[in-house]
């Protein structure tokens, strides 16, 4: 089922448990659902540094059986994705858990949509697409960004083309998510910055879609708060488990908020570079963000004040154009204090992959809900001014 532009879904979230320890009960969950052996889908780091078999032993803990599969790359793809079905089948799995940030997350959700459905995730690219309910899926979350513990998307790279695929459905959300700020504390400071703009980006841009709504509104609104209080701090002291907290309940929320209002331009430009040259998703939505912000800006001057309000700037006196300006100001102070890089041509990205990257930005999923309409011209102004 398709909605028409403007008509709002409220999609049920996941069971969710944020809080210090909440991974231990994760084969409590799945003993309780039915589940006899899961997989276990995570990254090579988390893999070689023993997280991965600390949650293997809280699931045979419950009487259980778990597998690990240590496929998820930055950015994952559909051969990451197939593999994993591989893995799934050959060890007679019936439920998947992942562990780890949103690469984790979207190829563990790749994997429970093929492995139902049959087919190639390519087959479920766009909205509505995924008819069959996924095995029963906990996500383990150990960053406080992408929000796709709880989110009802899946972004896969297509190895053919380089490009993102964007699956979005019901189907797709995860049965239950898991905050632990505990497995947050290793994240180094770069990893911190990055997923905490990710998040800051989801938030803004849910509070300024065309698909915004009062849900939504207060769910970014508090979001954007709490990262404006918490995620310089956490960058600065890791082991700072007030600020972790304050951080993955931030990711959650801006989670929610897009889940129910959508995004923009901001994730469509940067899906792009992600998908084609690698470039962390988090930075570059963080240097997308601000250059959005401006284009969008006189399309909703009063939302932008909001945001300055929310990121703890003073408007009292100032003009609402004023005021939106503040708000962009704030977030390109915030990403400076937290070490975000400046733009994209230090981190590889080539002027002549501009006009090629515009194009696929604007037939992202994304594209449709930006409060302003843009059009090739202005995604390839953008890329210029983010270089």
């Amino acid at each position: 089922m398709s909605m028409p532009l403007g008509a709002v879904r409220f999609l049920m979230p996941p069971i969710s448990l944020i809080g210090c320890g909440a991974s231990k009960a994760v084969g409590d969950y799945l003993k309780t659902y039915g589940a006899k052996k899961s997989l276990i889908v995570t990254d090579q780091g988390l893999a070689k540094i023993g997280v991965a078999d600390t949650i293997k032993k809280y699931i045979e803990g419950a009487g259980l059986q778990a597998v690990i599969y240590p496929g998820a790359e930055p950015n994952p793809t559909d051969k990451n994705v197939a593999d994993g079905v591989t893995v799934y089948k050959d060890n007679g799995c019936d439920s998947i858990v992942s562990l780890g940030g949103g690469s984790s997350h979207d190829c563990g959700k790749g994997i429970a949509i093929v492995a139902v459905g049959g087919g190639r995730i390519h087959d479920y690219k766009g909205i509505d697409t995924v008819t069959k309910p996924m095995p029963f899926f906990v996500a383990i979350n150990t960053t406080a960004g992408t929000g796709s513990e709880m989110t009802p998307a899946a972004v896969i790279t297509n190895t053919e083309n380089n490009v993102k695929m964007v699956v979005w459905s019901i189907n797709v959300s995860a049965n239950v998510a898991i905050n632990d700020p505990e497995l947050m504390v290793g994240m180094p400071p770069a990893l911190t910055a990055a997923t905490g703009m990710d998040a800051l980006t989801h938030a803004v841009e849910a509070y300024v879609s065309l698909g915004r709504n009062p849900k939504a509104d207060a769910l970014a609104l508090k979001a954007i708060e709490l990262i404006a209080t918490y995620l310089r701090k956490a960058v600065a002291n890791g082991n700072d488990m007030e600020a972790r907290t304050g951080m993955a309940y931030a990711e959650y929320l801006a989670g929610e908020a897009f889940s129910s209002a959508g995004l923009g331009i901001a994730h469509s430009l940067a899906h792009q570079p992600g998908s084609f040259i690698g470039l962390p998703h988090g930075v570059c939505n963080a240097i997308f963000l601000p250059l959005v912000c401006e284009f969008n800006m006189n399309a909703c001057l009063e939302r932008f004040a909001d945001v300055a309000t929310a990121l703890g700037e003073d408007i009292a006196g100032m003009t609402t154009r004023d005021a939106a300006l503040t708000a962009i100001d704030a977030i390109r102070t915030l990403s400076a204090d937290i070490g975000i890089p400046s733009g994209l041509k230090e981190l590889g990205m080539k002027e002549d992959d501009i006009p090629m990257m515009a194009e696929w930005a604007m037939k992202e999923v994304c594209t449709p809900t930006n409060p302003r309409v843009a059009t090739v011209k202005d995604m390839i102004e953008i890329y210029r001014k983010a270089m």
